[in-house]
């Protein structure tokens, strides 16, 4: 496979991701909590699971953690390896997953983790595929 079809299938993989994520505290404000793929797709967030992440997190920080996270993965990270990325996300999903997080921007989660993570939080967390050459 050459770099250009990789390249199209990775992107074609992730339209899913919005154009923009949105604070915390923006969705808990919304009567109906959204943000829209690359694609146009509405993806609707879960008021039950805002609740959940604005109980985790101090106020003052809820325009800092924009959702949905994103479980990263790439094929240098290892099978069955995601990486979750931002200090809030690493903290959140930590708290979630029972994992102690020492003031990390990055973590490495795994495929039960991963499980675990996204039966808690379905709607704000999102898959994305990475591919580095």
């Amino acid at each position: 496979m050459d770099e250009r079809t990789l390249v199209k299938l990775v992107r074609s993989l992730n339209k899913h991701l919005p154009e923009r994520r949105k604070s915390l505290a923006t969705l808990l404000r919304e009567g109906t909590p959204r943000v829209y793929g690359r694609d146009g797709s509405p993806h609707r967030f879960k008021k039950e699971e805002l609740r959940l992440l604005a109980s985790i997190l101090p106020e003052e920080l809820h325009e800092r953690l924009f959702l949905p996270i994103y479980i990263e993965f790439a094929p240098n990270y290892g099978r069955g390896a995601a990486r979750i990325h931002g200090k809030l996300e690493c903290e959140v999903v930590g708290k979630i997953i029972g994992k102690n997080v020492k003031q990390s921007d990055e973590m490495i989660i795994y495929r039960p983790e991963v499980r675990e993570l996204r039966k808690k939080l379905p709607t704000t967390t999102q898959y994305a595929f990475f591919f580095s050459f």
